[in-house]
């Protein structure tokens, strides 16, 4: 009972999973009914994938038969079984040997492209030579098998680039404001001249490179060494201080006293691995005395660059302070030479100031004379600029949004396309002996139902229509009613005692009938509620509810006793 449990609940939450709405557990399919079986096997059905929904999830576009073509081409290669060399046929041997398969490598290529526009005059001679020199792609490889690895690669490479030139046109080039031609130009200017310093840095080694310091860019400098010919290193010249040349002087006349032939007839091996340490020691002795008379020159070096930069700032401001001085100098001596006739000086004196503050206010009248009419101009232009930039930014972004639409539209078109060819090619393939008139046919009486149908619906809502109009008319017409024999009678009423009692039962009567169509209306929506509640009840009793419910009790107990049994053999084992 258990392993049957477990099996119906994992089949009930695979339906669910899959999305089935109703309810469902293991009783479902130990104890099934047939409505509930039904409604599970046609959601079955209608999550079933379809034919259409095949070539839908399909790629569409030129592609599609060649894919299929692939794919069935691999499908059917599985399927054939792996068999020994010696039990293979002549068809197995073509698909499962070794020597059918090719490795993926990709060789360049040199392919035609035509170009549209004023680039097209500059471009005749390459298109004369790849007209009439350049040989065709299948020739320009050694091995055939090559060749699809060689065209997808070329391939894929075109597509990155201009997929890369599309994201950099689109976030830089616009802002730019330059044409493409123009953009490519600047782009290629400034790669050239940042090449060029990196060659002219790397060409020729710093100075302190020659004292054992770190040189940056080593590997372009190897590079230009190797292209500035065959010629041994030795015989390239090279610049550098009279240190270097001394410390390489000095380097080859050990190195050539070290590899000079030492007679060794007579001496033993011995002997001339002691001579070797010697002399080993002796070098390294000298390299490390030049290694620290190179540090010592280098921290002289320092010292001399920090005290020379001193002196030149105390320079500086000594000749400030030397300027200065000169000009209160000068004051001071002018002022001297004013004392002897004050009182005359100090009357020309005002006499010059006067004057140069009349001069000013002057000048300053003429300035702002000149001043208004500038700076009215000033600030028209720059409520232009400004303008212009504001209808260039509105622009860009319009051209912008007009970049996406176009590219969104390419590609639904390109879509479309693809769809139409795929659409015509199924067209193609599909039998052309098929009889359109019985499905025409059946179209036909389904409209046709579907006519009657809506008629049918359509006349019975009219009907209810025309008969709540006629209950509200009704109504109406009880309301006015009651109205004026209320008045009536309520006017008589006052005079006379038995038309007071006639009142008085009027009054009863109208609140004892709408009593009763509110019993009316309440036993009418009472036995709908009834009618529901017996199709439920049918429904159920279709449905074995009950019996259900005393089967799965009876699971229950039949899986207690057999988890019990199993307890009792644990505790027993």
């Amino acid at each position: 009972m258990s392993a049957r449990f477990r099996v119906g609940m994992s089949l009930a939450q695979a339906c669910q999973d899959i999305g089935y709405k109703g309810e469902i557990g293991y009783q479902t399919f130990l104890y099934s009914n047939e409505p509930e079986i039904r409604s599970l096997l046609m959601c079955l059905v209608e999550k079933l994938p379809r034919e259409g929904a095949e070539t839908s999830d399909q790629p569409t576009g030129k592609s599609v038969v060649l894919q299929r073509g692939i794919a069935a081409a691999i499908k059917a290669q599985l399927a054939v079984p792996w068999l020994p060399t010696n039990c293979r046929l002549p068809l197995h041997i073509e698909t499962q040997s070794p020597e059918a398969l090719h490795s993926f490598h990709a060789l360049p290529l040199s392919l035609s492209h035509f170009t549209k526009g004023p680039e097209k005059k500059q471009l005749k001679v390459k298109r004369n030579y790849q007209r009439d020199i350049l040989p065709p792609v299948t020739a320009q490889l050694s091995h055939h098998t090559s060749l699809m690895a060689s065209l997808l690669e070329q391939h894929t490479d075109e597509l990155s680039a201009a997929q890369e030139w599309d994201n950099e046109w689109n976030s830089q080039g616009l802002l730019s404001r330059l044409t493409p031609q123009e953009y490519r130009s600047r782009k290629l200017t400034r790669l050239r001249k940042r090449v060029k310093e990196q060659l002219r840095s790397a060409e020729v080694p710093s100075s302190e490179s020659a004292f054992g310091g770190t040189r940056s860019n080593s590997d372009l400098f190897e590079l230009l060494q190797t292209f500035k010919g065959s010629a041994p290193s030795d015989l390239i010249l090279t610049k550098g201080t009279h240190f270097t040349h001394t410390k390489k002087f000095t380097f080859e006349q050990e190195s050539a006293s070290v590899t000079n032939p030492i007679p060794s007839g007579h001496q033993s091996e011995s002997d001339i691995q002691d001579r070797q340490q010697v002399e080993l020691a002796a070098l390294q002795h000298q390299f490390q005395q030049l290694c620290s008379d190179t540090d010592q020159l280098t921290a002289d070096r320092k010292h001399i660059s920090v005290t020379n930069t001193q002196m030149l700032n105390e320079l500086k401001q000594s000749e400030l302070g030397i300027s200065e001085k000169e000009n209160k100098m000068q004051v001071k001596k002018k002022t001297i030479g004013l004392l002897p006739d004050a009182d005359d000086n100090l009357l020309k004196l005002q006499v010059l100031v006067e004057a140069s503050t009349k001069r000013l206010v002057n000048l300053a009248s003429q300035w702002e004379k000149h001043r208004a009419p500038h700076m009215d101009e000033y600030r028209r232009l720059k409520e232009i600029c400004s303008n212009h930039d504001l209808e260039s930014s509105r622009m860009l972004s319009e051209i912008r949004s007009l970049h996406d639409k176009i590219r969104i539209s390419t590609e639904e078109a390109r879509k479309k396309e693809e769809m139409y060819k795929q659409l015509v090619t199924e067209l193609e393939n599909l039998p052309q002996d098929v009889s359109r008139s019985a499905y025409t046919q059946r179209i036909l009486e389904i409209v046709s139902n579907i006519k009657k149908q809506k008629e049918e619906i359509t006349k019975i809502l009219s009907d209810t229509k025309e008969l709540q109009k006629e209950i509200n008319n009704l109504t109406g017409k009880l309301d006015r009613t009651f109205a004026v024999t209320d008045e009536l009678v309520f006017k008589d009423a006052k005079k006379d005692e038995s038309v007071r009692k006639s009142y008085k039962y009027l009054a009863a009567l109208h609140e004892s009938c709408n009593q009763l169509i509110q019993t009316i209306e309440e036993t009418g929506t009472i036995l709908r509620e009834i009618r529901d509640l017996e199709e439920q009840i049918e429904t159920e009793n279709g449905n074995k509810t009950v019996s259900n419910l005393e089967r799965i009790l009876d699971d229950y107990k039949c899986i207690r006793q057999e988890n019990s049994a199993l307890a009792a053999k644990v505790r027993e084992g």
